[in-house]
Order: C-alpha cells, then structure tokens, then sequence
C-alpha cells in the first residue's frame, strides 16, 4: 500500500513514523509505504489483520499473526520458510505454503518426493485473492488519504466491519459469500 508516489517519498510527511521503503514483487519495483497482511477464514471473512511498514520481511509479520493459531493455514510465497513452519508445527499450526522459487519444486521433484502442493495451494488461495481484489477495488485501500496512524488504522477497522458485515447480508440472502454484486437490487 503506497503511502505516496516513489518520487516524493522523500518529502512525503504521510504517514512518516510507520512506512519505510519495500519492494513490491509483482510491480517488480520499489515503493514507499505499508504492507497489509491478512488472515482470513475459508468463507471469506478477514479474521485478523496488520499493518507493518514496507520493509519488515512477510516470514516476520506471519510469525506474529499466527502465533495464536491452530489448525491449517494457506501462505502464499512470501510465507514459506523452513524456521516458520517448524516454529507453527510446535504450536500446533500447520503451514502450507509453495516454495518461494520454482527451483525449489524442481529440486523436490529431482529427488522422487511427491508432486508438489504449489498449484493446488494456488487455487485454493483464490478466496484470498478474491478477498484482497475486492479491498483494492471495492473499497479502495490502496488509496491513503489518512495523515497520521489513527486516521489510517480506524479506517482500516471501518473497511474490515463493512466487508464482513457484506459477507453475512450475501449469506442471509443464500449467495456466495463473496457475491457482492448479488446484494444490489435493481
């Protein structure tokens, strides 16, 4: 989530105090601003969320985020680490990320292990991505109008209730729970 355009990010007063400088993998550049990390639930409501500046590494967001948690959890990426998910296995989480380069599964594939999980983690992460398109598009979030730290993080708590609050009004209606288009009558 850029804070302002790279050009200005020395004179930008935004937000100084949380953002730093972080590369954006699939811009391929450099921005300045936050990163959002998301949990969110199988159908589709976000459970917990972070704001952390742009260059504080994803592996060390995720360990704070998923400190109380138990049970299976989908990563993209950024997330896999070897440290991290032994760290998630002794408290009971089973991490389930790709490799973070597709050496890694040829690697794994070379030594006779089973076929790698990436492109079935893939589809079962498009809830995720579909969850993350409607907050860059519905709502706006790459979007930073907030000055200071408490304009932006109650925005953000404003945005999570509006998004959840969608999520249960598609369910009483029988809908897909991410069938925001369906909510609209004409």
């Amino acid at each position: 989530m850029p804070v302002c355009r790279f050009a200005r990010a020395k004179r930008c007063r935004r937000l100084r105090e949380h953002s730093a400088y972080g590369y954006d993998d699939m811009a391929k550049q450099t921005f300045y601003g936050l990163r959002v990390h998301l949990v969110i639930a199988w159908p589709g409501v976000i459970v917990d969320f972070r704001l952390a500046p742009g260059n504080i590494s994803d592996v060390k967001v995720a360990k704070d985020l998923l400190a109380e948690r138990a049970g299976w959890t989908l990563g993209d990426r950024n997330y896999w680490s070897p440290q991290l998910r032994e760290e998630c296995e002794n408290h009971g989480l089973c991490l389930l990320s790709p490799y973070k380069t597709r050496k890694g599964e040829q690697e794994r594939k070379a030594r006779g292990e089973p076929a790698c999980w990436s492109g079935w983690l893939t589809q079962k992460r498009r809830r995720v991505e579909t969850v993350i398109g409607q907050l860059s598009e519905r709502y706006r979030v790459k979007k930073v109008w907030a000055r200071d730290g408490w304009h932006l993080w109650s925005r953000w708590l404003r945005t999570v209730l509006s998004h959840t609050i969608a999520v249960l009004f598609c369910q009483q209606q029988h809908l897909s729970p991410l069938d925001f288009d369906g909510l609209i009558i004409d």
